[in-house]
């Protein structure tokens, strides 16, 4: 008797592990894509809606977006988020008139749609991404 319920609980905690393996699997696949000029109109026209982060390796409110950016990704898969650095992609932030960074820009069908500058945090990502959602 005490055996049939140890393999019973070994199979239930195996399951649990497998399950729990697959969802992580399934969350790092989703990853911010680092856009340049090579690929940069393409992504922007290929996806309907598209949420760039204009960045640069040496802004403090950047870095502390990075972390939120990636968590927001895996949390609305309809919209693919991409980074721009600004410092390697000039003619990119320069096109869009980014002039501070952070500066997140949605990107609808290949147009601009909004912008919203600044370390906005998860509420900011959260309220652009369901505003936009919720239009489709």
């Amino acid at each position: 008797m005490e055996d049939e319920e140890l393999e019973k609980i070994k199979q239930r905690k195996l399951q649990e592990m497998i399950s729990a393996q697959k969802e992580m699997q399934e969350q790092s696949q989703v990853s911010v894509l680092e856009l340049d000029s090579t690929n940069f109109d393409s992504t922007i026209a290929s996806n309907n809606l598209v949420l760039v982060d204009f960045w640069a390796e040496w802004c403090g409110p950047c870095k502390i977006m990075h972390p939120v950016f990636e968590r927001m990704a895996k949390k609305y898969r309809e919209i693919k988020f991409v980074r721009v650095n600004v410092d390697s992609n000039q003619p990119i932030a320069q096109k869009f008139g980014v002039q501070a960074i952070p500066t997140f820009i949605m990107f609808q069908g290949g147009q601009e749609a909004k912008r919203m500058m600044g370390a906005v945090g998860e509420p900011g990502i959260h309220m652009i991404a369901k505003k936009f959602l919720s239009i489709n």
